[in-house]
C-alpha cells in the first residue's frame, strides 16, 4: 500500500527519524505495483526546465493555507517544489476523504491540466509549502513546444488516475477496521523508527488526520485505538503511535469485519 491523506490545518512534516520512502506522494492502496509517481520536470533538460519555471508563479504557503477549493474556476496545475499538499474530496454534508499527500516534484490541480472547467476536489498545504503555479494557457503551449513535459504532464495524470481507482476499490472492499490496520502498518513502514516498546511512527497524525484517510469518523478512530491500546496492540504517546504488535494488525487487515 502506498499512503495520502492529513488534516491540513494540522499536517506536520515528518520527523528526521522517517525513512526516505516517505518522500514520494501518502496513498491509501493495496497496490504495490503502482510504484512511485513519476516527477514532472525530471526529464527536461536545464533549459526546457527554466523555460518551464519561466511561464510561473511561485506561491509560498503556510500550514493549512488553502491552494485551491473545490469547485473554484481550475486554471493550470501547481507544482510542489518544498512541503506536502493534501488533496481530499469534501461531500454535499461536510464529510471528507483525503484522496492523497502529494510531495516534491509532484503536482497537483488535475484532472484538468489546462483552461476551463472547476475543480473537483480541494488542496490544502499540509505543511509549510512552496510551489510554482503553470497557468492552463502558458502550460498548453508549453507541452506543445516541449514533448517531454507533454509526456511528464500523461504520466502524471495517468498515476493519479490508478491512485484514485485503487483508493476507490479500497473503500469499497475493505472494511473501516481493515482500512486502519492497513494504514498503521503502512504508517509504520514508510516513518518507523526503532522504540523500546515496538515500532514509532516517527510523523505526528491526529485522530482526525487517520479518519480522513480511511473514511471514517474521528471518534470512531480514537475509539478504535483505545481499544488497541487495551490489547497491547499499539501504544499512543500524545500525537504519535508505537506500534507493538504488527502480527496482529497484519491479521486485521486480512481477516477483521466492522
Amino acid at each position: 500500500m502506498l499512503l495520502h491523506a492529513v488534516n491540513a490545518a494540522r499536517g506536520s512534516a515528518p520527523s528526521a527519524g522517517a525513512k526516505s520512502g516517505a518522500s514520494s506522494s501518502l496513498l491509501l492502496t493495496e497496490n504495490h505495483s503502482l510504484g512511485g509517481p513519476p516527477p514532472l520536470m525530471d526529464k527536461l533538460t536545464p533549459r526546457e526546465r527554466e523555460l518551464v519555471l519561466k511561464q510561473g508563479r511561485r506561491k509560498v504557503l503556510n500550514r493549512g493555507q488553502t491552494l485551491f477549493s473545490q469547485g473554484a474556476k481550475h486554471d493550470g496545475i501547481f507544482l510542489i517544489e518544498s512541503g506536502r499538499v493534501r488533496v481530499f474530496y469534501s461531500s454535499p454534508l461536510g464529510r471528507e476523504i483525503t484522496l492523497a499527500y502529494w510531495h516534491v516534484g509532484n503536482f497537483v490541480g488535475g484532472p484538468e491540466v489546462f483552461e476551463g472547467g472547476v475543480h473537483q476536489w480541494s488542496g490544502v498545504a499540509a505543511t509549510n509549502c512552496s510551489v510554482v503555479q503553470l497557468p492552463g494557457k502558458e502550460l498548453r503551449t508549453l507541452a506543445t513546444e516541449i514533448p517531454n513535459l507533454a509526456i511528464g504532464l500523461i504520466e502524471g495524470l495517468t498515476f493519479k488516475g490508478k491512485c484514485y481507482s485503487a483508493l476507490a476499490q479500497m473503500l469499497g472492499t475493505r472494511s473501516i477496521t481493515q482500512r486502519l490496520a492497513h494504514l498503521l502498518l503502512h504508517l509504520m513502514d514508510l516513518y518507523g523508527v526503532e522504540d523500546p516498546d515496538g515500532t514509532l511512527i516517527a510523523a505526528a497524525f491526529t485522530h482526525a488526520d487517520l479518519a480522513h484517510m480511511v473514511g471514517a469518523t474521528r471518534q470512531w478512530v480514537t475509539i478504535s485505538l483505545k481499544r488497541m491500546q487495551e490489547k497491547q496492540i499499539v501504544i499512543t504517546k500524545r500525537s504519535q503511535i508505537v506500534v507493538c504488535r504488527r502480527d496482529v494488525l497484519d491479521e486485521m487487515r486480512g481477516q477483521a469485519s466492522d
